[in-house]
């Protein structure tokens, strides 16, 4: 693993001659609240390197000279934000193989059904699980992790050979640019909703105060670990204390001990004197739409044509357009250009 500056120097001279080149990325949200780019997988030709980000060298170099490169990702959206907390980072173009892969009709798309269709290799997946913050890795994560890019530069070319033979390689440019650009714009979170857990929605405003109270709790307790809240408490704990609390029922788990257990407890308390002023509500139910004829007419035509093309390309319906953006296009032709590709709306039969 290559962890120094003059490794990574040398290694910027390896590749510098290549384009495109394969990148992967393994980060730590399982085992960490703050998840970290925890190792960067590299391959060029006949060679796979990885990278430690959290060895202190300095990556910048590094990541300008990707980003002038065509990468070779298999779910580029999730990469390309793990590189950005590394550093200033905009590649000038991506080549997804997920996105290919799916454009060509096929559909098993995960990395380890396109290696075993077009080379007959059965991948070893046993470390996606594994902690990659852990130093140092062991053989087989290091193994994972290389096969990992691998296979993504021969499996490009197969792709990418495929879709020119169907004549989609400008979908898949579309493609590749849009989830490009969106992976540029950072996600924004629903500060006073995230408490709002799966099964929230079955207790009454009351249980939803200590449901709040408790999940801040637990948030706050995972901070300060630097664990997955998971760790600390389940989602089906908090969601049988603040189910019981409020019945007046007295509710203990018995592995929380000493100060957990004291926290707990206060937020418990806390979340039982809220007053019913401040018990937080359900979002308001999106109201039933009146029956619309022209609404109707509109989103069955986009379905129609919408599946007859699928059926005609051997295509999957949703990879030429969701049933969201077609409710909403119906709703508002004026939004296709905002939620579909040229190509989409080709297929679609949209006027401009």
């Amino acid at each position: 693993m290559l962890d120094t500056p003059d490794q990574i120097a040398a290694l910027l001279h390896d590749l510098a001659p290549h384009d495109p080149i394969a990148v992967d990325t393994e980060a730590d949200s399982l085992h960490s609240y703050f998840e970290k780019l925890c190792l960067i997988q590299i391959g060029i030709p006949d060679r796979d390197e990885l990278v430690d980000p959290l060895a202190g060298a300095d990556l910048a170099p590094l990541l300008g000279l990707l980003e002038k490169k065509t990468l070779v990702f298999h779910g580029a959206d999730f990469d390309v934000r793990m590189l950005r907390r590394a550093g200033p980072f905009r590649p000038k173009r991506v080549f997804d193989t997920m996105i290919a892969a799916r454009l060509v009709g096929i559909h098993e798309f995960s990395l380890a059904a396109l290696v075993k269709q077009f080379f007959e290799v059965e991948m070893v997946k046993g470390s996606q699980k594994a902690d990659w913050s852990m130093r140092p890795l062991t053989a087989k994560m290091m193994e994972y992790a290389r096969n990992d890019t691998r296979y993504l530069l021969p499996l490009a070319g197969k792709l990418s050979a495929e879709l020119f033979r169907l004549g989609r390689i400008d979908w898949f440019e579309q493609s590749c640019a849009r989830t490009l650009n969106g992976a540029m714009v950072d996600k924004d979170r629903d500060i006073e909703n995230l408490w709002r857990i799966k099964g929230s929605f079955a207790l009454n405003p009351r249980a939803n105060a200590i449901l709040r109270e408790l999940w801040r709790w637990r948030d706050a307790e995972a901070q300060s670990l630097d664990r997955p809240a998971f760790k600390v408490l389940r989602n089906e704990d908090l969601l049988n204390a603040a189910s019981e609390c409020e019945q007046g029922r007295h509710f203990e788990l018995r592995h929380l001990r000493g100060r957990r257990r004291e926290g707990f407890q206060e937020a418990i308390r806390l979340g039982l004197e809220v007053p019913e002023s401040e018990w937080p509500q359900p979002p308001p139910k999106t109201p039933r739409p009146k029956p619309n004829p022209e609404f109707d007419s509109r989103l069955q035509k986009l379905r129609n044509a919408r599946d007859r093309n699928a059926k005609d390309l051997k295509l999957d319906p949703s990879v030429i357009a969701s049933k969201a953006a077609m409710e909403s296009i119906a709703g508002n032709p004026d939004r296709a250009a905002e939620l579909l590709l040229p190509w989409q709306i080709g297929l679609l039969g949209i006027k401009g």
